[in-house]
């Protein structure tokens, strides 16, 4: 989704689709991300223009910034955990987010094209690393569904 109304998410939908990224499965159950909500407009617009000029972005109400925080993962799973499971840990939360958010009647678009060092000076942030930026919104267009690949091509037994 790339298009989105002005019309407001509402409060008690925030909360659903953040509690569903708080459920997410995580290495060592550590929760190894940070999740950033940002809801002011002029803040949306620095994320679009850190997002390479994505102005989709600006245009959603709400918009989550899902950060792996590797400080949390290292002290138990060292270097794999600094490198790969707080990615992960951040990747899986913002995937839960997104099924919550659709399954409540909302657009997103996984957003991971990004300069790292704007996108940590928006949040006022650079212990952590960017993911994933996460618009949320009501739909302002019904695009059709995206091609997928067949599963006899990806599926390899």
């Amino acid at each position: 989704m790339r298009a989105f109304t002005a019309q407001p998410v509402k409060a008690g939908d925030l909360e659903q689709i953040l509690a569903a990224a708080n459920a997410a499965p995580s290495a060592g159950n550590l929760q190894a991300y940070e999740i950033f909500l940002v809801t002011q407009e002029k803040q949306r617009v620095l994320l679009a223009r850190a997002a390479l000029d994505q102005f989709f972005i600006a245009q959603a109400p709400v918009v989550l910034v899902f950060c792996a925080n590797q400080a949390r993962s290292a002290p138990k799973y060292r270097e794999r955990g600094k490198r790969l499971y707080a990615i992960q840990d951040a990747t899986i939360a913002c995937t839960f987010a997104m099924l919550a958010a659709t399954a409540l009647g909302f657009g997103t678009v996984w957003v991971g094209a990004f300069d790292d060092a704007a996108v940590e000076r928006v949040l006022g942030r650079d212990d952590l690393l960017p993911v994933a930026i996460l618009p949320i919104g009501y739909p302002g267009e019904k695009p059709e569904p995206t091609p997928r690949r067949p599963l006899a091509d990806l599926v390899h037994g």
